[in-house]
């Protein structure tokens, strides 16, 4: 009698297990399918990519399955990863080799490895995507990379050190940030004959230019100033102090606001770039220091590094909403298209958090690579 209680308890033991397990199928595919962006027809993959600092890989997140599928060496000091406006590929660079390397996304290959430089650090896309410019602190160059052929169909000069290059977006103008001359250069994006300088705050850094390429506003590692450049004279116009050191420049689609992140101030400054003028300050945590706005620019989502959580902001009211707890040292962040869904890397826990936008809630954590820093969507 007790041989047969012990085999019916574990006969149960069995089913009860099993039962748990097919529930927990259930309830990760009754989540994906609710994650699963109306847009996505059968057919098409929504794909994240996370470069991985410090040990030279690219981690491949499927979005619908939550689960990685792959991790790709691309090199030491992996950073500006982007993904192609209108190929199927991952574009980013190797700041300690010197390269730029292409991902293909169907078969997850690094299909090209494209010198630059010592010391790159991002890249941008021409606005019809044809071509990718690259600026290369370590040799004060800049390169034009065509896209189709993966060749440098140009070099230019900058300043000393030129820490990051950005595009006006009438495709005319390039704009580069001088870390060690306080300038920022303008080339001509075509061939990257050089255009001018203009004198900007010490240590420039990160580039944000109005939609109409009309101004350029630049950031100081070194003081706590945003310069203001009149791209069209080739003047600087303001320097505006912001009571701390700016550590992200997000604009809005129309180019009427400029929102940034001072984790020194511990809040967030609006700029209106109409009048060159600082306007709003919203207190928001201990260290809000990167942010992603909404497709219809309603939210903006502030990454708290110190605090470990993310911070929405109704722009309209100018209010933080509540907290979203996330990993350790959180940074950058991406919307998915149509902004259904929040991915946020973080760097001391090595994950990336998967936020449900609409309800403000943490859905899942997915470990990446060591000290995951930048983060790129595609959909194919």
């Amino acid at each position: 009698m007790a041989s047969l209680g012990n085999f019916l308890k574990s006969l149960l033991n069995k089913r009860f297990i099993f039962l748990l397990v097919l529930l927990g199928v259930l309830a990760t595919r009754e989540v994906a399918l609710e994650l699963r962006p109306s847009f996505l027809r059968p057919g098409l993959h929504l794909m994240a990519y996370v470069g991985n600092t410090a040990d030279g890989t690219l981690t491949i997140i499927d979005l619908v399955r939550l689960s990685p599928v792959a991790t790709i060496p691309v090199g030491p000091g992996p950073s500006g990863v982007r993904a192609h406006p209108t190929r199927n590929e991952i574009w980013g660079l190797s700041s300690g080799g010197g390269y730029a390397w292409v991902l293909d996304v169907k078969s997850n290959q690094i299909v090209a490895r494209i010198p630059v430089g010592a010391t790159a650090y991002a890249l941008d896309f021409s606005p019809d995507g044809r071509r990718a410019y690259v600026a290369a602190s370590g040799s004060n160059g800049v390169v034009e990379i065509d896209c189709a052929s993966r060749a440098v169909i140009a070099r230019g000069r900058a300043g000393r050190r030129p820490w990051i290059a950005r595009v006006t977006p009438d495709g005319k103008t390039l704009v580069v940030s001088n870390h060690d001359d306080a300038t920022i250069s303008l080339l001509e994006a075509a061939l990257l004959t050089p255009l001018g300088a203009v004198p900007v705050a010490s240590q420039p850094e990160q580039v944000a230019i109005l939609p109409d390429s009309s101004k350029a506003f630049v950031t100081s590692g070194a003081s706590n100033d945003v310069s203001v450049v009149d791209l069209r004279r080739k003047v600087l116009l303001a320097n505006l102090e912001l009571g701390g050191t700016p550590d992200d420049l997000i604009l809005k689609p129309d180019g009427g606001e400029l929102y940034i992140p001072v984790s020194g101030a511990h809040g967030l400054l609006v700029v209106n770039t109409g009048t060159n003028e600082v306007g709003d300050f919203l207190t928001l945590g201990m260290s809000p220091s990167a942010g992603t706005l909404t497709p219809d620019a309603q939210t903006l989502y502030v990454s708290d590094s110190a605090a470990g959580h993310i911070v929405p902001v109704a722009i309209a009211v100018r209010q933080a909403q509540r907290p979203i707890t996330v990993g350790q040292d959180p940074g950058t962040s991406r919307l998915t298209p149509g902004g259904d869904i929040l991915l946020v890397v973080d760097a001391a826990s090595n994950d990336l958090a998967v936020i449900r936008a609409k309800t403000a809630s943490l859905i899942t954590l997915i470990p990446v690579g060591l000290k995951p820093r930048d983060l790129a969507i595609k959909v194919f």
